[in-house]
Protein backbone atom coordinates (compact mmCIF):
# COMPACT_ATOMS: atom_id res chain seq x y z
CA UNK A 1 0.00 0.00 0.00
CA UNK A 2 1.38 3.37 -0.94
CA UNK A 3 1.82 6.26 1.47
CA UNK A 4 -1.05 8.17 -0.10
CA UNK A 5 -3.43 5.22 0.06
CA UNK A 6 -2.64 4.46 3.69
CA UNK A 7 -4.97 7.13 5.18
CA UNK A 8 -7.89 5.54 3.32
CA UNK A 9 -7.85 2.66 5.81
CA UNK A 10 -10.10 3.77 8.65
CA UNK A 11 -9.66 2.52 12.21
CA UNK A 12 -12.38 0.41 13.84
CA UNK A 13 -13.87 3.42 15.62
CA UNK A 14 -14.37 5.41 12.41
CA UNK A 15 -17.92 6.07 11.20
CA UNK A 16 -19.04 3.91 8.26
CA UNK A 17 -17.93 5.50 5.01
CA UNK A 18 -20.33 3.83 2.62
CA UNK A 19 -23.89 4.98 2.12
CA UNK A 20 -25.00 1.56 0.84
CA UNK A 21 -25.15 0.22 4.38
CA UNK A 22 -27.18 3.24 5.45
CA UNK A 23 -29.78 2.57 2.76
CA UNK A 24 -29.96 -1.11 3.66
CA UNK A 25 -30.48 -0.25 7.31
CA UNK A 26 -33.10 2.37 6.48
CA UNK A 27 -34.95 -0.11 4.26
CA UNK A 28 -35.64 -2.31 7.29
CA UNK A 29 -38.04 0.36 8.59
CA UNK A 30 -41.65 0.01 7.33
CA UNK A 31 -41.88 3.78 6.89
CA UNK A 32 -39.05 3.63 4.36
CA UNK A 33 -40.97 1.14 2.22
CA UNK A 34 -44.19 3.17 2.44
CA UNK A 35 -42.36 6.39 1.64
CA UNK A 36 -40.53 4.82 -1.29
CA UNK A 37 -43.77 3.49 -2.78
CA UNK A 38 -45.51 6.87 -2.49
CA UNK A 39 -42.53 8.71 -3.93
CA UNK A 40 -42.01 6.30 -6.82
CA UNK A 41 -45.69 6.38 -7.80
CA UNK A 42 -45.78 10.18 -7.93
CA UNK A 43 -42.43 10.38 -9.72
CA UNK A 44 -43.64 7.91 -12.36
CA UNK A 45 -46.77 9.98 -12.87
CA UNK A 46 -44.66 13.11 -13.25
CA UNK A 47 -42.23 11.51 -15.69
CA UNK A 48 -44.62 9.45 -17.81
CA UNK A 49 -47.69 11.68 -17.54
CA UNK A 50 -46.85 14.11 -20.38
CA UNK A 51 -46.77 11.17 -22.83
CA UNK A 52 -49.63 9.17 -21.30
CA UNK A 53 -52.08 12.08 -21.08
CA UNK A 54 -52.77 12.58 -24.80
CA UNK A 55 -52.90 8.82 -25.33
CA UNK A 56 -55.45 8.23 -22.58
CA UNK A 57 -57.64 11.28 -23.16
CA UNK A 58 -57.03 12.30 -26.77
CA UNK A 59 -56.35 15.89 -25.69
CA UNK A 60 -53.25 17.98 -25.12
CA UNK A 61 -52.86 20.25 -22.11
CA UNK A 62 -54.20 23.27 -24.03
CA UNK A 63 -56.99 21.65 -26.08
CA UNK A 64 -60.61 22.66 -25.54
CA UNK A 65 -62.24 19.48 -24.25
CA UNK A 66 -65.69 20.69 -23.20
CA UNK A 67 -67.64 23.28 -21.29
CA UNK A 68 -65.79 24.80 -18.30
CA UNK A 69 -66.11 22.95 -15.00
CA UNK A 70 -68.15 20.12 -16.45
CA UNK A 71 -67.80 16.42 -15.68
CA UNK A 72 -66.99 15.48 -19.26
CA UNK A 73 -64.33 12.77 -19.56
CA UNK A 74 -62.76 10.97 -16.61
CA UNK A 75 -62.20 13.94 -14.27
CA UNK A 76 -63.97 16.70 -16.16
CA UNK A 77 -62.71 20.05 -17.39
CA UNK A 78 -61.20 23.13 -15.79
CA UNK A 79 -62.25 26.78 -16.00
CA UNK A 80 -61.06 27.10 -19.60
CA UNK A 81 -62.57 23.83 -20.78
CA UNK A 82 -59.28 21.90 -20.77
CA UNK A 83 -59.16 18.26 -19.74
CA UNK A 84 -58.23 17.97 -16.04
CA UNK A 85 -56.66 14.51 -16.30
CA UNK A 86 -54.39 15.56 -19.15
CA UNK A 87 -53.17 18.63 -17.30
CA UNK A 88 -52.73 16.67 -14.08
CA UNK A 89 -50.60 14.00 -15.75
CA UNK A 90 -48.42 16.69 -17.34
CA UNK A 91 -48.30 18.96 -14.29
CA UNK A 92 -45.68 17.27 -12.16
CA UNK A 93 -42.71 17.20 -14.51
CA UNK A 94 -41.62 20.82 -14.11
CA UNK A 95 -42.34 20.85 -10.38
CA UNK A 96 -40.23 17.74 -9.83
CA UNK A 97 -37.40 19.01 -12.07
CA UNK A 98 -37.19 22.38 -10.34
CA UNK A 99 -37.35 20.77 -6.90
CA UNK A 100 -34.54 18.31 -7.69
CA UNK A 101 -32.32 21.03 -9.20
CA UNK A 102 -32.89 23.40 -6.28
CA UNK A 103 -32.19 20.63 -3.78
CA UNK A 104 -29.00 19.59 -5.59
CA UNK A 105 -27.76 23.19 -5.68
CA UNK A 106 -28.46 23.71 -1.98
CA UNK A 107 -26.88 20.42 -0.93
CA UNK A 108 -23.68 20.91 -2.96
CA UNK A 109 -23.11 24.50 -1.84
CA UNK A 110 -24.10 23.82 1.76
CA UNK A 111 -21.98 20.67 2.06
CA UNK A 112 -18.89 22.42 0.70
CA UNK A 113 -19.40 25.40 2.99
CA UNK A 114 -20.03 23.24 6.04
CA UNK A 115 -17.06 20.95 5.42
CA UNK A 116 -14.67 23.87 4.88
CA UNK A 117 -15.89 25.57 8.06
CA UNK A 118 -15.91 22.41 10.16
CA UNK A 119 -12.51 21.17 9.04
CA UNK A 120 -10.79 24.57 8.97
CA UNK A 121 -12.00 25.69 12.40
CA UNK A 122 -10.77 28.87 14.05
CA UNK A 123 -11.49 32.24 12.49
CA UNK A 124 -12.57 30.68 9.19
CA UNK A 125 -15.24 28.63 10.93
CA UNK A 126 -16.46 31.66 12.89
CA UNK A 127 -16.56 33.88 9.80
CA UNK A 128 -18.44 31.40 7.62
CA UNK A 129 -20.91 30.36 10.30
CA UNK A 130 -21.72 33.92 11.41
CA UNK A 131 -22.43 34.83 7.81
CA UNK A 132 -24.47 31.65 7.60
CA UNK A 133 -26.51 32.73 10.64
CA UNK A 134 -27.29 36.05 8.96
CA UNK A 135 -28.70 34.24 5.93
CA UNK A 136 -30.70 31.91 8.18
CA UNK A 137 -32.45 34.90 9.76
CA UNK A 138 -34.34 35.60 6.51
CA UNK A 139 -37.36 33.38 5.77
CA UNK A 140 -36.88 31.38 2.57
CA UNK A 141 -40.26 32.19 1.08
CA UNK A 142 -39.81 35.93 1.70
CA UNK A 143 -36.47 35.90 -0.13
CA UNK A 144 -38.04 34.04 -3.04
CA UNK A 145 -40.96 36.50 -3.22
CA UNK A 146 -38.57 39.45 -3.18
CA UNK A 147 -36.39 38.03 -5.95
CA UNK A 148 -39.38 37.18 -8.12
CA UNK A 149 -40.88 40.64 -7.60
CA UNK A 150 -37.62 42.23 -8.81
CA UNK A 151 -36.70 39.90 -11.70
CA UNK A 152 -39.90 38.08 -12.56
CA UNK A 153 -41.25 34.51 -12.32
CA UNK A 154 -38.46 32.72 -14.20
CA UNK A 155 -37.78 29.02 -13.79
CA UNK A 156 -34.04 29.44 -13.36
CA UNK A 157 -34.69 32.06 -10.69
CA UNK A 158 -36.87 29.66 -8.68
CA UNK A 159 -34.12 27.04 -8.75
CA UNK A 160 -31.41 29.56 -7.88
CA UNK A 161 -33.22 31.29 -5.02
CA UNK A 162 -34.56 28.13 -3.40
CA UNK A 163 -31.22 26.37 -3.79
CA UNK A 164 -29.29 29.27 -2.28
CA UNK A 165 -31.66 29.51 0.66
CA UNK A 166 -31.25 25.76 1.30
CA UNK A 167 -27.45 26.07 1.43
CA UNK A 168 -27.13 27.71 4.90
CA UNK A 169 -29.29 25.05 6.50
CA UNK A 170 -27.35 22.27 4.84
CA UNK A 171 -24.08 23.94 5.86
CA UNK A 172 -24.96 23.70 9.55
CA UNK A 173 -25.60 19.96 9.24
CA UNK A 174 -22.43 19.39 7.20
CA UNK A 175 -20.31 21.42 9.63
CA UNK A 176 -21.58 19.52 12.66
CA UNK A 177 -20.92 16.18 10.96
CA UNK A 178 -17.45 17.33 9.86
CA UNK A 179 -16.51 18.44 13.36
CA UNK A 180 -17.55 15.01 14.63
CA UNK A 181 -15.14 13.16 12.29
CA UNK A 182 -12.21 15.56 11.84
CA UNK A 183 -10.42 14.22 14.92
CA UNK A 184 -10.55 10.59 13.80
CA UNK A 185 -7.31 8.67 13.28
CA UNK A 186 -7.73 8.28 9.53
CA UNK A 187 -7.95 12.08 9.17
CA UNK A 188 -4.83 12.55 11.28
CA UNK A 189 -3.02 9.90 9.25
CA UNK A 190 -3.90 11.71 6.03
CA UNK A 191 -2.61 14.96 7.48
CA UNK A 192 0.59 13.26 8.61
CA UNK A 193 1.24 12.10 5.05
CA UNK A 194 0.64 15.67 3.79
CA UNK A 195 -2.45 14.77 1.76
CA UNK A 196 -3.88 18.00 0.26
CA UNK A 197 -6.80 19.46 2.16
CA UNK A 198 -9.05 19.25 -0.87
CA UNK A 199 -8.47 15.49 -1.06
CA UNK A 200 -9.06 15.10 2.67
CA UNK A 201 -12.38 16.92 2.35
CA UNK A 202 -13.55 14.98 -0.70
CA UNK A 203 -12.07 11.53 -0.09
CA UNK A 204 -11.95 11.24 3.69
CA UNK A 205 -14.55 13.54 5.23
CA UNK A 206 -17.30 13.57 2.59
CA UNK A 207 -17.77 9.76 2.43
CA UNK A 208 -18.05 9.67 6.22
CA UNK A 209 -20.77 12.30 6.53
CA UNK A 210 -23.05 10.85 3.84
CA UNK A 211 -25.55 9.72 6.49
CA UNK A 212 -26.52 13.21 7.67
CA UNK A 213 -26.35 14.51 4.10
CA UNK A 214 -28.74 11.81 2.86
CA UNK A 215 -31.22 12.83 5.52
CA UNK A 216 -30.75 16.47 4.57
CA UNK A 217 -31.40 15.70 0.89
CA UNK A 218 -34.78 14.23 1.77
CA UNK A 219 -35.73 17.21 3.92
CA UNK A 220 -34.56 19.82 1.41
CA UNK A 221 -36.40 18.04 -1.42
CA UNK A 222 -39.59 18.11 0.62
CA UNK A 223 -39.24 21.84 1.27
CA UNK A 224 -38.39 22.52 -2.38
CA UNK A 225 -41.58 20.84 -3.52
CA UNK A 226 -43.64 22.86 -1.06
CA UNK A 227 -42.00 26.19 -1.96
CA UNK A 228 -42.33 25.75 -5.72
CA UNK A 229 -45.94 24.58 -5.45
CA UNK A 230 -46.75 27.50 -3.13
CA UNK A 231 -45.21 30.06 -5.48
CA UNK A 232 -47.07 28.59 -8.45
CA UNK A 233 -50.31 28.75 -6.46
CA UNK A 234 -49.64 32.45 -5.79
CA UNK A 235 -49.04 33.02 -9.49
CA UNK A 236 -45.33 33.71 -8.95
CA UNK A 237 -43.94 30.36 -10.03
CA UNK A 238 -44.66 28.38 -13.17
CA UNK A 239 -46.83 30.49 -15.44
CA UNK A 240 -49.91 29.60 -17.52
CA UNK A 241 -50.71 28.03 -19.91
CA UNK A 242 -48.17 25.53 -18.59
CA UNK A 243 -49.62 22.57 -16.76
CA UNK A 244 -48.47 22.62 -13.13
CA UNK A 245 -49.95 21.13 -9.97
CA UNK A 246 -49.61 24.30 -7.91
CA UNK A 247 -51.04 26.38 -10.74
CA UNK A 248 -53.93 23.92 -11.18
CA UNK A 249 -54.96 24.42 -7.55
CA UNK A 250 -55.09 28.18 -8.06
CA UNK A 251 -56.94 27.95 -11.37
CA UNK A 252 -59.65 25.57 -10.14
CA UNK A 253 -60.17 26.57 -6.51
CA UNK A 254 -63.10 28.88 -7.41
CA UNK A 255 -65.13 25.82 -8.47
CA UNK A 256 -64.03 23.42 -5.75
CA UNK A 257 -67.60 22.50 -4.84
CA UNK A 258 -68.79 22.17 -8.44
CA UNK A 259 -65.76 20.44 -9.95
CA UNK A 260 -63.32 19.33 -7.22
CA UNK A 261 -60.98 17.12 -9.28
CA UNK A 262 -58.98 20.04 -10.66
CA UNK A 263 -57.93 20.78 -7.08
CA UNK A 264 -58.03 17.35 -5.43
CA UNK A 265 -55.76 15.56 -7.90
CA UNK A 266 -52.77 17.95 -7.61
CA UNK A 267 -53.30 18.31 -3.85
CA UNK A 268 -53.21 14.54 -3.40
CA UNK A 269 -50.13 14.22 -5.62
CA UNK A 270 -48.20 16.95 -3.79
CA UNK A 271 -49.25 15.51 -0.42
CA UNK A 272 -48.22 11.98 -1.41
CA UNK A 273 -44.85 13.18 -2.69
CA UNK A 274 -44.24 15.27 0.43
CA UNK A 275 -45.24 12.49 2.82
CA UNK A 276 -43.22 9.94 0.85
CA UNK A 277 -40.00 11.94 0.87
CA UNK A 278 -40.53 12.76 4.56
CA UNK A 279 -40.92 9.10 5.46
CA UNK A 280 -37.78 8.16 3.53
CA UNK A 281 -35.83 11.00 5.17
CA UNK A 282 -37.11 9.95 8.59
CA UNK A 283 -36.04 6.36 7.97
CA UNK A 284 -32.59 7.54 6.89
CA UNK A 285 -32.35 9.66 10.05
CA UNK A 286 -33.28 6.68 12.22
CA UNK A 287 -30.76 4.47 10.41
CA UNK A 288 -28.01 7.08 10.73
CA UNK A 289 -28.73 7.50 14.46
CA UNK A 290 -28.62 3.73 14.99
CA UNK A 291 -25.32 3.39 13.12
CA UNK A 292 -23.86 6.25 15.14
CA UNK A 293 -24.80 4.53 18.41
CA UNK A 294 -23.22 1.30 17.14
CA UNK A 295 -20.04 3.14 16.17
CA UNK A 296 -19.67 4.56 19.68
CA UNK A 297 -20.69 1.36 21.45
Amino acid sequence: MTAVELPRTAPPDAPPARSGGLFRTAWTFPKAKIGAVLTIVVVLIALLGPWLGPVLTGHTTTDFAGKPFKHDGVFGTDGLGRDVLTRFLAGGTTLLLYAVLATALGIVLGALLGMVAGYGGGWLDSLLMRGNDVLLSFPQLVIALLAIAVIGPEGWLLVLVIGLTHAPRTARVARQATVAVRGQDYIRAAEMYAVPRSRILLREILPNITGPLMVEIGLRLTYSIGYIASLSFLGLGIQPPSADWGLMINENRIALVVQPWGVLLPVLAIAALTVGTNLVADALASAAAGRKREAHA
